[in-house]
């Protein structure tokens, strides 16, 4: 395919920008993880960019289905997707692997602004997608007796305000 020595060209040059970098990770050579933040920052991320075929001109697979994730909840995991897939579709065609992983160190703090630090909470690693929840808002008019648990599990799906994070329902057209 001609798209080859483009995919040469770009696993050359991130070869050579993250040498020595021990955040990047090559798994193959169309597969790469990098992580968003010190070992041991609670904060801290990793972005797995698959290259298809078709690559560049189309989408990445990018993916946070790392085990080093599993403390991230769903919601943040899906909106930090949803940024980079923005990132995306302003760079198709182009090389974009270093973009994206650019892109994720500058804008760590805002993906993660919203993410508990040490709270020990168990999230399921799947990304539950157009969930039938009644948003907090409408919950909030009724002043319904909640459970512990259920309280525990609003709280998990929400920010510090009670609101669900935005794009909480939004559905991933790129699967």
């Amino acid at each position: 395919t001609p798209a080859l020595p483009w995919l040469q060209m770009e696993l050359e040059a991130l070869r050579s920008i993250y040498e020595g970098d021990l955040c990047f990770r090559e798994l193959s050579p169309v597969s790469f993880q990098y992580r968003i933040g010190e070992s041991g920052d609670p904060k801290a991320f990793l972005i797995e960019v698959s290259w298809p075929e078709t690559y560049p001109q189309t989408a990445p697979v990018i993916s946070m289905d790392a085990f080093f994730n599993n403390t991230i909840s769903a919601a943040i995991k899906q909106s930090i997707l949803q940024k980079l897939m923005v990132e995306v579709e302003a760079n198709l065609g182009t090389a974009m692997t270093y973009t994206l992983f650019e892109y994720a160190k500058d804008n760590k703090e805002v993906f993660m602004e919203n993410q508990p630090v040490n709270t020990v909470t168990s999230v399921s690693n799947s990304i539950a997608i157009g969930t039938l929840d009644v948003p907090a808002s409408k919950k909030k008019e009724k002043k319904e007796q909640l459970s512990k648990t259920q309280k525990r599990k609003l709280a998990d799906k929400t920010d510090n305000k009670g609101e669900l994070p935005r794009g909480w329902n939004w559905v991933d057209v790129i699967k």
